[in-house]
């Protein structure tokens, strides 16, 4: 860190406690409508095409996600307001997220949805970039597994709340903005409680450089970067389909998906605690990531390949159970390794954001590529391919050197 940025920190304490609850709200709003409400939305509007219509809203909605969480993280490394670098977009982020997600409950036709899709997509992820900043301007690299861990836990909570939230909830607007408010109020809290960096010199702000780094010279940071996305890539066909899959392939009545979608959730959540803070604790007590990613990794993708071969809900519950396994332990242990191989920690908030595009491009890339695979082999055979993707980006983290 340069003396252009104060080093004020938060209390661990604290900051492990608002942290990952402001990232449970951000991903509560951001995910629920990605995992089961959206595709509700689109299926009541255009039944005929729903499966087309679903790709292309999550699609423009993730391309734009993708421009803009390194645009944010790098505007919030550039930001010099006395309220600090992070804090503003984290307000503004919430507060425009849930003016799209309004939009989208009171939509009646695809267009508007997809409209309210993308404003709410380009304010979360904004937000979302600013919140990941803090965690390297707030705790040093030695304690961030534990943390990272509890990150990992509440945002994979967030989807077993949405599920359960949508199926309690009756009527859009409930189902949309109930997930928007809860962010509100946690952000809001975590907002209050921050010691925000202060920047008091401007810097050269270059947007478009948001989007770039040298592999060249940070190939740690590209092989990091390629194992995110491997990883998301292969969870996104398992998750943005499953509906789908519950309805068309194991014939669940379209009225019990919502339960059903929440019941397999909580139980991969489940086993998802048993392994993501403890993953991070152990990776940090014996100060090696590379072998938790990559272990976890494969893990979820087998549990992936349980789903896909699935031929009742109960046999879809066990590949649940071993995807979680895998996936809390791969997200906690994944984003401690990530900050431990930033190129510059004065960008922490743009590479955070390049990193972040490794969430948001499979979201765009996996529905364009998805009715392929549905025509050659069905829902199976997208989730078999979707593993394939997941185990090779496993074996990619071993061209990490830096750390061990």
């Amino acid at each position: 860190m340069t003396a252009l940025s104060s080093r004020r920190r938060t209390s661990l304490a604290v900051f492990g406690a608002t942290m990952p609850l402001a990232g449970f709200g951000l991903n509560l709003a951001l995910l629920t409508p990605v995992v089961v409400t959206l595709a509700l939305k689109v299926e009541a509007i255009a039944p005929d095409t729903k499966e087309r219509d679903l790709g292309l809203v999550l699609g423009v909605g993730a391309f734009l996600a993708l421009v803009s969480n390194p645009v944010f993280g790098r505007l919030s490394d550039r930001t010099t307001s006395g309220f600090g670098m992070r804090r503003p977009w984290l307000l503004l982020g919430v507060l425009f997220g849930a003016f799209g997600l309004a939009i989208v409950a009171l939509a009646n036709s695809v267009l508007v949805v997809g409209v309210g899709w993308c404003v709410a997509q380009v304010a979360y992820n904004g937000a979302l970039a600013a919140h990941s900043a803090t965690l390297p301007d707030q705790v040093p690299p030695a304690r961030r597994g534990a943390v990272s861990g509890l990150v990992g836990i509440t945002t994979l909570v967030s989807v077993v709340a949405g599920t359960v939230l949508t199926a309690v909830l009756r009527g859009d607007v409930a189902r949309f903005l109930v997930p928007a408010v809860i962010a509100l109020v946690l952000v809001g809290l975590f907002v209050v409680v921050l010691r925000d960096r202060v920047t008091p010199v401007r810097q050269p702000l270059s947007l478009w450089r948001s989007f770039f780094f040298d592999p060249r010279r940070y190939p740690d940071f590209g092989w990091a970067w390629l194992t995110r996305f491997t990883f998301v890539f292969a969870a996104a066909t398992g998750l943005t389909y499953l509906p789908y899959f519950l309805s068309e392939q194991l014939d669940i009545p379209t009225d019990d998906v919502p339960r059903r979608v929440a019941v397999a959730t909580v139980i991969a959540m489940v086993a998802t605690v048993l392994t993501s803070v403890g993953g991070g604790f152990v990776s940090d007590r014996i100060g090696r990531r590379k072998p938790f990613v990559i272990v976890a990794a494969i893990v979820a993708m087998v549990g992936l390949i349980v789903v896909a071969l699935a031929g009742s809900f109960t046999q879809l519950l066990i590949g649940e159970v071993i995807l979680g396994l895998g996936t809390g332990c791969f997200y906690a242990v994944d984003l401690a390794l990530i900050t431990e191989v930033l190129p510059n920690a004065d960008d922490a908030g743009k590479d955070l954001g390049v990193i972040n595009m490794a969430n948001a491009l499979p979201q765009s890339l996996a529905p364009a590529i998805a009715p392929v695979f549905i025509a050659i082999g069905g829902y199976p055979m997208l989730f078999l391919a979707g593993a394939v993707v997941g185990i090779i980006g496993a074996l990619l983290v071993t061209r990490i050197r830096r750390v061990s």
